[in-house]
């Protein structure tokens, strides 16, 4: 597909698109993106500007670039950040240890796997590095939870996300560049855990907050593609009823809702609650109790995971 005809519909494929790039992901993502965002995405792949994503916890940040490489299918790389992350790993890994041992191997007249003469055999790309050399396509690329690493992170990503969009690795002298016609898309999100990105980070990127799908229908509607993607791996798959599909969603939204909560759950923790509600017991939960039973709701340790928001739900307390 060529870059000027990539457009973001949504998500809406169940069935990877004719063409798909085989790196592309096979399975879609039980995702329903509003109009909104939907247009946040498409900006991002005209411009070629990063796209920072920022909500809640379990609204959606994560999957959704995923969702958007199903549907254009393009190859996905996906670079987690951690706290000790620095920008040279996601270009490449240099093993320099590997290569110290298999210089002591030839000392010793034996054969190592690679020539340690060379630095060449111990560099290995990083998720970055990988979609800055894929050809053919656009691919999309993940940079997930920035905020994770040192303050000086961020900046540092500005001088590989935009031109020339190169890097070189120190150990061998190569100049690894992106090609112009199939730039990655970027996603990047954030929790703002260590405070507020940095002012020239915050200008390269375009920027969408993402909302937590709050709205009962908009969850039902997650609910019907969710398990349409379940049937298509497990035949057997049942749809809850609608009766208990409603009380769950409301009985969900209530105990999401409630004041003080230290950690609210998010979509994928409704999908497997209401999965448990569904199959767990012989039989599935019963939707009228679960409409007016009041207090922990049942398999609450799906949903609650601070013994701080369980007392909340204990006998007595009123939502």
């Amino acid at each position: 597909m060529k870059a000027d005809r990539l457009k973001f519909e949504g998500n809406k494929l169940l069935a990877q698109p004719e063409g798909s790039h085989p790196d592309a992901p096979s399975r879609p993502e039980p995702y329903i993106a509003n109009p909104k965002l939907v247009t946040a995405v498409n900006l991002a792949i005209a411009l070629n500007r990063p796209l920072l994503l920022e909500g809640d916890p379990g609204c959606g940040k994560t999957c959704l670039a995923r969702a958007v490489a199903f549907e254009l299918g393009l190859p996905y790389f996906r670079w987690n950040i951690q706290s000790t992350t620095k920008a040279q790993d996601g270009q490449y890994v240099y093993d320099a240890l590997s290569r110290l041992y298999d210089v002591e191997l030839v000392k010793g007249g034996m054969e190592a796997k690679h020539d340690p003469s060379s630095a060449e055999g111990y560099c290995d790309d990083g998720e970055l590095g990988k979609a800055f050399r894929h050809r053919g396509s656009r691919s999309v690329l993940l940079i997930d939870e920035v905020d994770k690493a040192e303050l000086d992170f961020p900046n540092d990503l500005l001088t590989l996300l935009d031109e020339p969009w190169e890097f070189t690795i120190r150990e061998t002298g190569e100049n690894v560049t992106a090609d112009p016609d199939c730039l990655p898309i970027v996603f990047i999100t954030s929790n703002k855990e260590k405070g507020n990105l940095p002012d020239a980070f915050l200008r390269r990127c375009l920027y969408h907050y993402v909302e937590f799908p709050s709205d009962a229908k908009l969850l039902k509607d997650i609910v019907q593609r969710h398990y349409e993607i379940q049937k298509m791996r497990v035949p057997e798959t049942e749809l809850p009823e609608t009766e208990l599909q409603e009380a769950a969603i409301d009985r969900f939204l209530s105990v999401r809702n409630a004041a003080g909560l230290k950690k609210k759950p998010g979509t994928s923790e409704f999908l497997d609650w209401l999965q448990a509600l569904q199959s767990f017991g012989a039989e599935p939960y019963d939707a009228g109790t679960l409409k007016v039973e009041k207090g922990v709701p049942p398999y609450a340790e799906m949903l609650l995971k601070i013994r701080e928001d369980w007392r909340k739900f204990e006998p007595g307390v009123q939502l």
